[in-house]
């Protein structure tokens, strides 16, 4: 359990220094934020709650955050978003047509999947963030190294928290973590999804499993196929302005 410790230490340090009181946690049913909320328990006793925010999304992503919630007899509260997303998509999709009409075939519907899916993420930061600064609590972030070294997070999104635990964990580690932390095997089991759309998930979307991906960042080129290895280079690129603060002049 030391790695789990060093984490909780490390969470309620970060606590402590930054005057909040606890934390909270967008709970998704999936492992890595039941990691989290776990270790945000342990480093604020009394002061970690659960928030469920599904947004049109799949009803057992919720059921499988009640398990967890109820497993670890965690504090949750539920917002649904589905009302302010539909909100959002009727207000921006008529300025998008005006400036950019559907091309035939309507090719552009794929393309639009991406950037209103993205909207979800970030209407969940806001959800997040209300109930943070209502409570004096801090979001604690469920991303992950893997996740991070590609991009796979929505920027201003699941990436707008105020801490990431798991950010220099591998997504292997985060299950063992999961494992020592009894997170019930269901959870730990589940694809990995964003929740972005029904039927989504990671792998999928990203188009190489989390153990490539992993075999990548451990050994680099020779972990992986010369195609995998140009397609994670890129996206590894294509992603950096998400992993630091926004760019600013390097001139006066």
């Amino acid at each position: 359990m030391a790695t789990v410790d060093r984490l909780a230490r490390w969470m309620r340090e970060y606590l402590h220094a930054s005057g909040a009181r606890g934390f909270i946690v967008g709970l998704s049913g999936g492992v890595d934020s039941a990691v989290v909320a776990r270790l945000a328990q342990l480093a604020a006793p009394n002061a970690a709650m659960g928030l469920l925010l599904p947004c049109h999304s799949d009803p057992q992503d919720e059921h499988d955050a009640v398990v967890v919630a109820k497993h670890f007899a965690l504090p949750i509260e539920r917002m649904d978003l589905s009302s302010a997303y539909d909100a959002m998509v009727s207000s921006v999709q008529p300025t998008m047509r005006a400036i950019k009409p559907a091309a035939p075939g309507g090719s552009d519907d794929l393309r639009a999947r991406v950037p209103l899916a993205n909207m979800k993420p970030r209407l969940r930061m806001t959800a997040l963030y209300f109930m943070a600064n209502s409570l004096n609590y801090l979001v604690a972030g469920t991303g992950n190294r893997s996740e991070a070294a590609v991009g796979y997070f929505t920027k201003w999104g699941d990436g707008g928290v105020d801490l990431l635990p798991l950010g220099r964990l591998l997504k292997s580690q985060v299950r063992a973590l999961a494992q020592e932390l009894r997170v019930p095997p269901e959870i730990i089991d589940k694809p990995p999804s964003a929740g972005l759309w029904l039927g989504q998930t990671d792998e999928d979307e990203m188009g190489f499993t989390y153990a490539e991906l992993e075999r990548y960042l451990k050994k680099g080129a020779q972990g992986v196929s010369p195609a995998l290895t140009m397609k994670m280079e890129r996206l590894e690129r294509a992603s950096r302005h998400k992993r630091e603060v926004p760019a600013v002049p390097d001139f006066d």
